[in-house]
C-alpha cells in the first residue's frame, strides 16, 4: 500500500516537497490532503497538485483519519505548535528543519511523539542524498583514516526575505543555513558532542544573526569550522580531512550531487521535477520521504539516520551559538 501523505502549509517548501514525492512510484507515495491557514490557499495548492482534500485549518487536517504521515512545511516559529497538534492526534510527522526554535521546544516535541507512540523526524534532507550515504559508508570503512578536520560553509544573499531577516518569523542564519553545516559536522563526527564551541557573528539591528563563524573542538584534537551567511554567496562547499585523504563536496553542500574522494569525482544526478520548483535540487527531498516510508513499514518511531538524539544535539548546538552571539527569540523566555 502507498504511504498516504498530508501536507501542512501551502508555501514554497511544501510545493517543492510535493513535487519531489511525485518522482517516487505512485504505488508507494500519495499526497491525499493539504491544509493551510486559509481554505483558498489549500484549495489552490490541491488543484495544482491534484490532491483530493483541502482544509482551511491544521486542526481539520489533524482529525482526518485517512493519513499515514504529515509533512510540516510551515515557518520555523510554528513548528512546535504544529508538531504537538499532529503528534497528539496520533499522526506520524516529518517536520522541516529546524525542528523547533530551541532545545526546550525540541524536547517537548520529542516527548509528545514518544507519549503518543508515533514516528517523528526532523527533515534534514541532506542526510538522505546518495552522496551523504556514500560519505557515511566511506567514513565507516575507514577510507580517510582518522578524521582530523571538517570545514564547511553555506552562504547566500537572502536578507531581503522577511522570513529570514525578521526575528519574530524565526529569522537568522544559524537556524536556516548554519543548521546544514552543523548537521554535516555532527554526521561526520557520529553525533558526538563537541568539547568546546567558539562562535562569533555579525548581527543585524533587528537582532538576527546575519553571518556566523563557529569553531568546534572534539575529543582527540579533532576540529571543525563552519561559516554561515545570509548576506553573501560563499563557495558552499565542504571538506573532510583525514590521515589517509579527503572527501570534498565542491558545491551545494545542503543538497550534494557531486563527491570528490581523493581526486576521484562521482556524480549523483537527480530526477527532473514535473512542475517548476522554488529551490535548487528540491527533487532531492524524495530521499527523506522514502526514508520515512521505510521506517513506517518497519514500525519504527525514529530514523537512525536522523534520530531524535541527532535533533536534540542540533538544537543544543544552535542554542549555544545563539547564546554566544546574542540572538534571543521570544520562545527562549518561555
Amino acid at each position: 500500500m502507498a504511504t498516504r501523505w498530508a501536507i501542512c502549509g501551502a508555501g514554497r517548501i511544501s510545493h517543492d516537497f510535493t513535487v519531489a514525492l511525485k518522482t517516487l512510484p505512485p504505488g508507494e507515495h500519495q499526497v491525499v490532503a493539504v491544509a493551510a491557514r486559509k481554505l483558498e490557499g489549500a484549495q489552490e495548492f490541491a488543484k495544482k497538485h491534484s490532491i483530493s482534500r483541502a482544509y482551511g485549518s491544521y486542526e481539520e487536517l489533524a482529525r482526518d483519519p485517512d493519513i499515514d504521515v504529515v509533512y510540516v512545511g510551515v515557518i520555523h516559529p510554528y513548528h512546535h505548535g504544529a508538531c504537538l497538534l499532529f503528534t497528539n492526534a496520533k499522526k506520524n510527522v516529518l517536520c522541516e528543519k529546524p525542528l523547533a526554535m530551541n532545545r526546550r521546544e525540541v524536547q517537548e516535541i520529542l516527548a509528545s511523539a514518544k507519549k503518543n507512540d508515533v514516528f517523528l523526524m526532523e527533515a534534514v534532507w541532506t542526510r538522505f542524498f546518495p552522496a551523504s550515504v556514500e560519505i557515511r559508508r566511506l567514513l565507516a570503512q575507514g577510507e580517510l583514516g582518522d578524521v582530523k578536520m571538517v570545514r564547511t560553509e553555506f552562504g547566500l544573499p537572502l536578507m531581503h526575505i522577511p522570513r529570514l531577516s525578521q526575528k519574530e518569523l524565526g529569522g537568522g542564519t544559524t537556524l536556516d543555513l548554519g543548521i546544514y553545516c552543523l548537521q554535516f559536522i555532527s554526521m561526520v563526527y557520529n553525533g558526538e558532542k563537541p568539547e568546546s564551541i567558539q562562535a562569533t557573528a555579525v548581527c543585524r539591528e533587528t537582532g538576527v544573526d546575519e553571518t556566523v563563524v563557529v569553531a568546534l573542538k572534539y575529543s582527540d584534537n579533532r576540529l571543525a569550522v563552519l561559516t554561515s551567511s545570509l548576506a553573501m554567496t560563499l563557495p558552499n562547499s565542504a571538506i573532510i580531512v583525514g590521515t589517509k585523504g579527503s572527501i570534498q563536496i565542491p558545491d551545494h553542500v545542503w543538497c550534494p550531487t557531486v563527491l570528490d574522494v581523493n581526486g576521484k569525482v562521482t556524480e549523483y544526478p537527480l530526477p527532473e521535477p514535473y512542475l517548476p520548483i522554488n529551490c535548487i535540487k528540491s527533487t532531492g527531498m524524495r530521499y527523506e520521504a522514502e526514508e520515512v516510508r521505510q521506517c513506517l513499514l518497519k514500525g519504527l518511531k525514529e530514523s537512525s539516520v536522523m534520530s531524535h538524539s541527532d535533533s536534540m544535539l542540533l538544537a543544543e548546538l544552535e542554542d549555544e551559538i545563539r547564546r554566544q552571539v546574542g540572538v534571543v527569540y521570544s520562545q527562549d523566555s518561555k
